[in-house]
């Protein structure tokens, strides 16, 4: 079986689920390519096949479009008729086909099994491209591009839902939104993510503060200004605590403006975005674990704090009340709602040591249980040996 899975770019290293995902398949004698929009990537995982490159300026756009162009017409004429056709059918006009087309080219020229679109927004403009090249076509689904993408766009997956497409999502409440949309449920298929659990492994901790972390995109759809707010009214308590945020991105000024004027600079630390090894060392010294976001299709890191046995409070958005089971292997408190979040951190606070012990150990066993990478692995050969 071979396999052509397409995403922005090459897996980086917190892009575990992909990486995973490759890795697994390949073991069990699966041919792995990779279709990446950087036009100058490479990887050690699998074969990498580079998008034109159609940015730029206007001699670099024309002489990329042209040369795509031209190995369409010229190397998979047959392929490239049957794709104008089923472009032609869907009503897209002439100029747009021939943008698709070239845009497209790359991956018209190979023969796969599957072609697996790794997020639903890499599937727009290329509805057609599987049938062209006679591939099944599976897409999966991830938060952003199924719960905040089509707020801006509507209907943006329309077409989308007209193919016949195997649907990979990490939730019921994906699985739920679907059934909604139309599609059949034999069509949509949850595989949650999965972790190394020897890798994160529960270490007994010693700390006279109380340390708390999160991990997290620095973007507003993660909730960390709820957060800090929440750790404000935690400070006001006479509360002693340290939080720690991993991670990177556009909102980190606002937020760190946000730690100063609420009086937390002497209780926060933005550490950056961070290797596996390093995010291990944190975790091994963390208490407590918040993922107070307004969105979140799952969470990996949450599924790694409660296999290091920490105590996870998480917000009620989508994946999170699957991913953590409310007062049995940590607590899930309503999104947006700081003083919810600091009566719950309290709460978890005054839980008397058996009690904890019993949270901890629920959580570790369950992530054992139902998210390791061999149950996932089994999940994602049967996800490709059912006929679409």
């Amino acid at each position: 079986m071979k396999i052509g899975l397409v995403l922005p770019s090459v897996p980086g290293y917190s892009e575990t689920f992909f990486r995973n995902k490759i890795r697994g398949l390949q073991q069990n004698g699966v041919e792995m390519i990779l279709f990446v929009n950087n036009p100058t990537e490479t990887s050690s995982l699998c074969q990498v096949y580079n998008a034109p490159k159609l940015n730029g300026n206007a001699i670099s756009r024309f002489y990329h479009s042209a040369t795509s162009l031209f190995k369409a017409v010229v190397f998979h004429p047959k392929r490239s008729v049957k794709f104008y056709q089923l472009e032609r059918k869907d009503n897209r006009s002439f100029i747009q086909i021939v943008k698709n087309l070239i845009a497209n080219e790359f991956i018209l020229s190979k023969k796969l099994d599957w072609l697996h679109f790794g997020f639903g927004t890499m599937a727009l403009g290329r509805e057609n491209v599987a049938k062209a090249i006679g591939a099944q076509m599976a897409v999966s689904y991830r938060g952003f591009d199924y719960y905040v993408y089509p707020q801006k766009n509507k209907e943006c997956y329309k077409l989308l839902y007209s193919k016949n497409v195997k649907y990979h999502v990490l939730s019921e409440g994906m699985k739920k939104g679907l059934l909604q949309s139309g599609i059949l449920e034999h069509k949509i298929i949850k595989i949650t993510p999965a972790i190394d659990l020897q890798f994160f492994k529960s270490q007994p901790k010693e700390n006279n503060t109380i340390q708390i972390s999160t991990i997290a995109r620095l973007h507003w759809i993660k909730g960390l200004e709820y957060t800090l707010e929440a750790l404000a009214l935690l400070r006001n308590e006479n509360i002693h605590f340290h939080y720690t945020i991993i991670g990177d991105g556009v909102e980190q000024e606002r937020l760190q403006f946000a730690v100063y004027q609420l009086g937390l600079s002497d209780c926060v630390t933005f550490v950056g975005k961070l290797p596996p090894e390093d995010v291990k060392k944190h975790l091994q010294q963390t208490d407590m674990y918040l993922q107070y976001s307004i969105q979140e299709g799952f969470c990996n890191a949450v599924l790694e704090a409660q296999s290091m046995g920490l105590l996870c409070v998480v917000s009620d958005a989508e994946g999170l009340s699957e991913n953590v089971l409310n007062n049995q292997t940590g607590w899930v408190v309503e999104k947006r709602n700081p003083k919810l979040l600091v009566a719950k951190i309290l709460e978890v606070i005054d839980l008397d040591d058996n009690e904890k012990v019993k949270i901890r150990q629920q959580a570790v066993e369950r992530v054992q249980r139902e998210f390791n990478l061999e149950k996932q692995q089994q999940e994602l050969i049967h996800f490709y040996e059912e006929n679409n």
